[in-house]
């Protein structure tokens, strides 16, 4: 075990964002041992602020007073905001961070995104690690596939796997790889969310739902399309907007290499006309039981083309 690696264990690690990932993160290096652990959220200012507060007073996390607050106190960093936020928080915490310190950005932003980033940090005297998740985050906590980009990226491998990162690997030294392959595959995983939903609900609507997924199973017979589709229903209501953003930082990277991104922008059109709907109240009250999590697909598809039925309606009379 090299030197960086046991110092890893003594590090005060602070968190840039403190939504699903922020908090499970939270838990586990609180859960590891890790006496120093920041977090610092706009919610945590916000009216919403008193949940995430007493999660990590429950947890023993530092509410700190803003990102560069919490910057200044951090051997590392991980920013985990909403894709438009990335270049942001990153301005924001570079003139603050110790000289050396680490700054992890794990936000699913476009390369050229990332390199805007970076030069802030890198820039600032500190050591920028771009990494890209490849799954969904709770099955796998802090252990989720990660990919580590940037000419940091190797060193710091081994110590954030140490702080129980342990599907944190050394992707490539050039910046921007890794969240290109997080990009391009997201073109599929969040378009395929997307299509399940408007697929499975105009569906409904006809009242043919039935065929459609008996020739789903038999073009595709891997799939459970009854779970899988109540799973995308779920994730998309219950995290569409962080979703809608990180498709435009899609289209972004196809249209960074040249490609007209006709269905990443599609996808995050879908995602972001979905998040209205939850923020409108359409699938039930966040935070309270039942919202996001009926295992039966046509409960949601029943109110999203309610809600549609209604808008389209009122459209007419204007």
């Amino acid at each position: 075990m090299d030197d960086l690696t046991q110092r890893a264990r003594g590090w005060s690690v602070g968190l840039v964002g403190y939504g699903e990932v922020g908090r499970i993160v939270a838990e586990d290096l609180r859960a590891l041992g890790l006496r120093q652990v920041l977090a610092w959220d706009r919610k945590l200012a916000g009216p919403d602020a008193a949940p995430l507060r007493e999660h990590a007073l429950a947890q023993g996390v530092r509410v700190a007073g803003s990102a560069a607050e919490l910057a200044r106190g951090c051997d590392l960093v991980i920013s985990a905001v909403t894709a438009s936020q990335a270049v942001a928080v990153a301005a924001e915490c570079a003139p603050a961070l110790r000289a050396g310190a680490w700054f992890v950005d794990v936000n699913s932003a476009s390369p050229g995104a990332k390199a805007q980033a970076a030069a802030a940090v890198d820039g600032a005297g500190a050591r920028y690690v771009e990494a890209a998740v490849m799954t969904s985050v709770p099955p796998y906590r802090s252990k989720v596939p990660m990919l580590l980009g940037g000419v940091h990226a190797r060193e710091l491998a081994p110590a954030l796997q140490a702080l129980g990162f342990a599907g944190a690997r050394f992707g490539d030294e050039r910046l921007g790889i890794v969240s290109a392959t997080k990009m391009c595959r997201s073109v599929m995983i969040k378009g395929l969310e997307a299509m399940v939903i408007e697929s499975f609900s105009a569906a409904r609507a006809y009242g043919v739902e039935d065929a459609v997924l008996a020739s789903l199973a038999e073009t595709f017979p891997g799939i459970d399309w009854e779970k899988q589709g109540a799973y995308f229903f779920q994730r998309v209501i219950e995290h569409g907007r962080r979703r809608s953003e990180e498709m435009r930082e899609v289209a972004r990277t196809v249209d960074e290499a040249g490609l007209q991104p006709w269905s990443a922008s599609g996808t995050a059109e879908r995602q972001a006309w979905v998040a209205d709907l939850a923020e409108q109240g359409v699938f039930g009250r966040r935070g309270e039981p039942g919202f996001a999590r009926s295992a039966d697909w046509r409960v949601e598809a029943d109110r999203l083309l309610g809600a549609a039925t209604a808008a389209r309606k009122t459209a007419d009379k204007d």
